[in-house]
Parts: structure tokens; sequence; C-alpha cells
């Protein structure tokens, strides 16, 4: 998916976790080479091509687009599994990777570790007996500071923007990369939806702040291009 995955697991490793370590990591590539649109051979890329079907792809393909759907509508169109005009749910498909990954090692009884996907993250537990977990999160404008400092428990962090791979997220209804903001960070329970809501939240711009303050149990942080930050009432910040 282009991206890096790290593990960070605050419980003692016994052998359920390691166990569950490694299917995550064996997850994670399947999830890369069924989804991944920088390989020609993805189902994602042959489906989007028109070279298969959708029936014929792995069943996690209908999961993934399916939720899609359903932030497309949650969002009121500013998400969609098609910018540009082509097949591509990775606004999506890394937060889903990333939480099921998670989930995986909660299971094995892994329940304070934090797993991080390419810069969003879901936290399970804490990050020591009685300490949050502390999340900083990289300012847009200024390379080598902070925009915010996210801390809580049981919680996923997502953020878009420009600091990494430029104006790469594309307005929906225009086809045209977004500029209304430098970056949003949203956090939610699960980060499946955090991810997609905070690759619509950025599409749509400063608008998207009442739609965020709308979501029950989302919240987000944004940065504008001149500088200036606006925050949900609820943001987690620690800062």
């Amino acid at each position: 998916m282009g991206t890096v995955f790290s593990f960070d697991i605050r419980d003692t490793p016994t052998a359920a976790i390691h166990r569950a370590l490694a299917e995550a990591v064996r997850g994670l590539h399947h999830v890369d080479a069924v989804f991944s649109t920088y390989r020609p051979d993805s189902a994602i890329s042959r489906l989007g091509r028109g070279e298969t079907t959708l029936g014929a792809c792995p069943p996690e393909v209908r999961d993934v687009l399916a939720l899609c759907r359903t932030a497309d509508e949650t969002s009121h169109g500013w998400f969609t599994a098609t910018p540009g005009g082509s097949l591509d749910p990775s606004g999506l498909v890394k937060g889903w990777a990333t939480e099921a990954a998670a989930q995986l090692l909660h299971e094995a009884g892994a329940h304070n570790a934090c797993v991080n996907g390419g810069g969003d993250l879901q936290l399970r537990g804490e990050a020591s007996p009685g300490t949050p977990w502390r999340i900083g999160v990289a300012h847009p404008l200024s390379p080598g500071e902070l925009a915010t400092v996210v801390t809580g428990r049981d919680l996923a962090v997502a953020t878009s923007g420009t600091a990494e791979r430029g104006a790469h997220i594309l307005d929906p209804h225009t086809g045209k990369p977004a500029t209304g903001l430098a970056s949003v960070t949203v956090t939610g329970p699960r980060l499946t939806l955090t991810d997609a809501y905070a690759t619509a939240a950025f599409a749509r711009g400063e608008d998207a702040r009442d739609w965020l303050e709308s979501l029950e149990g989302y919240e987000a942080l944004a940065v504008r291009p001149d500088g200036s930050v606006w925050r949900t009432a609820g943001f987690p910040s620690g800062d």
C-alpha cells in the first residue's frame, strides 16, 4: 500500500501474542496483494480495469467496498472509493487493515498496544498502567514541530494532509486537489471509519467542522493553510 506499518505492544510478550503478531503481518501482506493500487496484478487494480468481477474477487473486497459506501453516505459524498474516476479505496482500506491487525493482537492478549499504519493509529488500552497514550501529530506547515498531542485510551487517530505526499487528496465533486486545509486529524473509536472521515474532512475543507461536530464519537483538529487552527469541542488534546 506504499506505506510502513509498526507495532508497539506494552503487554508481556506471550507465545499467543507472538503468533498473533506473525498472523497480523501475514494479513497485512495479503491486504497489500489484494488492495494495493501500486500493484497492477492486485484484485482492486484488475477490478478497476474491468479485468475481473466483484464476485470473482476475494470476499474482503466486497466488505471494503460496502464500508466505502457507508462512508460515502455518511459524508454526503465527500468520501469516495473512485477519486478521479478510478477505483481506489485507499482512503479507507489502510485504516481497515490497521484496525484488523490491532484486533488480532487484542484477542491474543495484547490489550495495551498501538498499531501504526503510515501515521494512522489504532490504540488499545494504555501506554502504561494509569497512563493514556500520547500521540504527537506533525505540523503540516512547520517540519519538526507538532500541531497537537492527542491523548486517550482505546482510540483511533487518523490524519490527512499535504505534509507527506503533497496535494494528493481530490475533491470528489471537482476532481481537483483539495486545498482548503493543510491537515485534519480525526479521532474516533475505530480506525476504519476514522481514516475515511479524515479523508472526507480534508476534501471538504473548512465546511468539515460542522459535519464532524454532528458525528457521535468523532472529534477533529484542522490546520488551515495560513497556520490557524480549529478544533471540535471534544477533541482529546493533551498539549
